[in-house]
């Protein structure tokens, strides 16, 4: 699982603003308190200097340094002891003044043995969604509030089944892929079928359910994305150039990309050669794509160049919709 780093920057933002609140909800605690019952700002002061002196004893080699370091320890458990009491009669416990990290894995660092802590992978997952949203409307689509009743229920000759039998095996199929991601036997999914029929709809359903397992998962037009391949090949100002950059390395790692809408940008040469890297770069590094598009497997084959067309054919499971439109069916009157 590889979350992208601005992902991962705002995640570790949240990390960081978090640990900074409890820090000053600590200190404000601490202020209090030594406001009501001053002998526990003396008892504070101190045990910091006992610490001190116990350092200094254990590097000392004058004397009885053992004799005098157990002097002061005992002295410090003294102090701890009056400390504890002094807090237990005015009604609070002897930790009030504690800091304590949310997560004991990795003290609220969000890394843990060079590695990203679960808490971090819970935020970076909470901060993919909220990307994701902002294109998909995450809030609302979910496999559990796909509808079946918008597909005709009436067998169709065309297809051996009626359009809502066609589209419960889809969904379903969708929501397994979603389910069992990283381990379910198809890879990539290719979404065809005329506009209004819900591929949009089921591709937010996987990229919901995947995110919510803490891989990461780009969403994207296919304009947008090759518009970003362009600009990084062809962009004169250096930071456009990066951001670009930054964009197709998102393109191309994320665990799952879903390029919807595939076929309504301007075929060019150049489009033709950032789909083909895109996609073979994707299968070469066994990553996995969603391709949603109007275009059939046929249309796809004259739109695009054999190679593209021969490794959608060939790596990615088709899964046709059927039916009408059911925007113009959802239109009041």
């Amino acid at each position: 699982m590889s979350y992208d780093a601005t992902v991962i920057r705002r995640a570790s933002a949240r990390l960081e603003s978090r640990r900074r609140q409890r820090e000053r909800e600590l200190a404000a605690r601490r202020e209090e308190l030594y406001r009501k019952l001053p002998r526990l700002a003396e008892l504070d002061g101190a045990l910091r200097k006992t610490l001190v002196r116990i350092a200094r004893a254990a590097l000392s080699s004058q004397g009885n340094p053992e004799g005098h370091l157990n002097a002061i320890r005992a002295e410090n458990g003294r102090l701890q002891s009056e400390r504890a009491q002094l807090l237990e009669q005015a009604g609070y416990p002897p930790d009030i003044l504690d800091d304590k990290p949310d997560c004991l894995r990795c003290g609220d660092t969000g890394r843990k043995n060079g590695e990203l802590c679960g808490c971090l992978k819970k935020l970076c997952a909470e901060e993919q969604i909220r990307e994701l949203s902002k294109l998909l409307d995450l809030g609302e689509q979910s496999f559990e509030r796909f509808s079946l009743e918008w597909y005709p229920d009436a067998y169709d000759p065309a297809i051996g089944k009626s359009p809502r039998q066609n589209m419960k095996l889809v969904s379903d199929f969708c929501r397994e892929y979603a389910r069992r991601f990283g381990s379910f036997p198809f890879a990539n999914l290719f979404l065809t079928g005329s506009t209004g029929l819900g591929k949009t709809f089921l591709s937010a359903c996987i990229a919901r359910m995947v995110s919510e397992q803490g891989y990461s998962v780009v969403y994207d037009t296919a304009g947008n994305i090759f518009s970003a391949f362009e600009s990084q090949k062809f962009a004169r100002d250096t930071e456009a150039a990066r951001d670009a950059r930054d964009e197709t390395h998102r393109y191309l790692n994320c665990d799952l990309l879903i390029l919807d809408d595939l076929g309504a940008e301007l075929t060019t040469p150049f489009v033709q050669s950032a789909l083909y890297q895109l996609v073979n770069s994707r299968l070469l590094a066994g990553k996995r794509t969603v391709i949603s598009s109007n275009l059939s497997m046929d249309e796809v084959r004259k739109k695009y160049t054999p190679q593209i067309a021969s490794r959608l054919e060939g790596e990615y499971r088709v899964l046709p919709f059927f039916g009408q439109d059911i925007r113009l069916l959802r239109r009041p009157g």
